[in-house]
């Protein structure tokens, strides 16, 4: 297969051509207006796919697809809102010479237009597929897997990227020339419009049992699943869409400017594009993590129900996910699965299951959530992952009414002076090994009251499921200190990651959160727990480990 990329050595087209590396059966001819560009990402291209560098402007298309021959046009230039009044110059050439096309497309009334070419398509016998991308393709997906189980009538999602992703420039021209414009959508059963960057919401991105990520702020995007998805789900009445750029302050900034340009009509931002293009490029720190995630309402035999699909992906692996909706076709094409023929937005491309083939090892997990507003606290974190638990370690938190655990512990406190003030106002054991030890679990205040007794010394902590920005974590309080926990499963083992905490309501800084490895797991039979509590500078404040049953 010969593959003509626009914008080959790009950012989505450069990772596209990444993920087809390993196809011998494939020619990539990479495409841009500066052929030095194409020459040089060939020449440190490596993978077994052949790759030669074409000097193209897109304008000139209708001779470089005569002179080139290509089986399939990848168009991953834009950005697609700016095409004018020509916007579909690819499409048109590319029916004219009979050859396959898809694109990385993000604006929503592009890709919402494609299927005024569906007749000519289908006489010329090749696909025209929009919007091939995680916006709406991947969206699409979901949605179709949680329409199993329910009638879907609200959705919300959203896009947060890595900070060390990096975007293209044309991608943040697109973003920046839409904030604070009009954005069509479906709100309250009607077509209607928001407004670009200017509408903002939070939300936590969980995948059941893995590190989550940190609560982001979610703004309005101008992408194709505000239009192409309503049709698909005759109940649907209210759907965005949104992005999480990070750093946040930079984030804040483009949504004052989308206000600003919103209630003052002032003209569009655009040309600020190339400055904050290189701020986003230089400010990049934090965790090396993004995901994606599709919350959705609606109903089950005239009742209620509330579900939501989550993904996490790890380091450089993220940002290859927009091209791999891409790759994905491509692989069934040379398997002999083409696309039917017609033109049309690109949202039946893939199955849920194609996504899961995709992501095959690779650091790139998901899945779904019930939005369960009642029962155990751990289970109601740790969704679907808390089957997957050690039974004695089920058996102790699978449980709303008052209990008790008991057994054998040690314990180590910390030597240092600042150390054992801090554990004296916690009221932590001091060591002993070995040490009787009691657990009692009471309902209260809508969590557990846990009293942990070592010996005769007794301490207490307050449980209970997070909200807002400790969404999908464990609450812990010690009177006026609050820490949110992550609640991971790895190894057979359950582990518990400081995330946030606060006194008083006041956020502490990430260096003053506990350190240390902390976890349950099961041995002999038994729950065993391991509790180890380091702060910086202080070192060791308390160890405690050992193992209970059931009273």
């Amino acid at each position: 297969m010969k593959i003509l990329i626009l914008g080959g050595y790009g950012v989505f087209g450069g990772r596209l051509a990444r993920l087809l590396s390993d196809m011998p059966q494939a020619t990539l001819l990479l495409a841009g207006r500066s052929e030095a560009k194409a020459r040089q990402f060939c020449s440190v291209f490596t993978g077994v796919a052949r790759v030669e560098p074409v000097g193209l402007d897109r304008r000139d298309i209708a001779d470089a697809l005569a002179r080139l021959q290509p089986d399939l046009v990848v168009d991953a230039s834009g950005p697609f809102q700016d095409y004018g009044a020509d916007q579909y110059r690819v499409v048109e050439s590319c029916l004219a010479q009979k050859v396959h096309y898809l694109d990385f497309a993000d604006g929503a009334d592009f890709v919402f237009g494609i299927s005024r070419f569906d007749e000519a398509a289908r006489q010329a016998g090749i696909c025209i597929l929009s919007g091939v991308s995680s916006f709406p393709v991947l969206t699409a997906a979901v949605l179709r897997e949680l329409s199993r189980t329910m009638e879907i009538v609200e959705v919300e999602g959203g896009i947060a990227p890595s900070p060390y992703a990096g975007i293209g420039l044309n991608v943040m021209r697109a973003v920046v020339g839409y904030a604070g414009a009009p954005v069509k959508l479906t709100r309250a059963g009607r077509v209607g419009h928001g407004i670009g960057l200017a509408e903002s919401r939070r939300y936590t991105i969980a995948v059941p049992g893995r590190m989550p990520l940190r609560n982001i702020r979610f703004s309005l995007v101008d992408v194709p699943d505000l239009q192409v998805l309503p049709p698909e789900h005759p109940a649907m009445t209210d759907i965005w869409m949104g992005a999480g750029p990070v750093p946040e302050a930079l984030h804040r900034m483009l949504n004052l400017l989308a206000k600003a340009r919103h209630l003052l009509h002032l003209p569009s931002p655009e040309p600020f594009s190339r400055l904050f293009y290189a701020v986003l490029n230089l400010m990049k720190f934090g965790e090396h993590r993004g995901g994606m995630y599709v919350h959705a309402k609606g109903t089950r035999d005239g009742e209620p129900v509330e579900r939501s699909w989550h993904l996490l992906a790890e380091a450089d692996d993220g940002p290859l996910i927009p091209s791999m909706a891409i790759e994905g076709i491509i692989r069934k094409a040379l398997a002999g699965n083409w696309p039917e023929p017609g033109a049309r937005p690109a949202t039946h491309a893939l199955e849920l299951d194609d996504y899961g083939r995709l992501f095959a090892g690779r650091t790139i997990h998901s899945g779904f959530r019930d939005h369960v507003p009642h029962g155990p606290i751990y289970r109601c974190i740790l969704g679907s992952a808390f089957d997957g638990l050690p039974e004695k370690v089920r058996e102790l938190h699978d449980d709303v009414a008052e209990r008790s655990w008991a057994g054998t512990a040690s314990v180590k406190r910390g030597s240092g002076l600042l150390a054992g003030v801090i554990a004296m106002v916690f009221g932590f054991p001091k060591s002993g090994d070995p040490v009787p030890v009691s657990v009692t679990f009471s309902p209260e205040g809508g969590g557990e009251r846990w009293t942990r007794t070592f010996g005769d010394h007794s301490f207490s902590s307050h449980q209970s499921c997070g909200v807002g920005r400790s969404s999908h974590l464990l609450v812990e309080r010690f009177g006026i200190v609050e820490f949110g926990l992550a609640l991971v499963v790895e190894d057979e083992r359950l582990h518990l990651v400081p995330r946030r905490g606060s006194i008083l309501g006041i956020p502490l800084p990430k260096f003053l959160l506990p350190r240390g490895r902390s976890f349950e797991c099961q041995r002999d039979g038994m729950f065993c727990f391991d509790v180890e509590i380091v702060l910086r500078v202080v070192g060791l404040v308390v160890h405690y480990q050992g193992r209970l049953s059931r009273v």
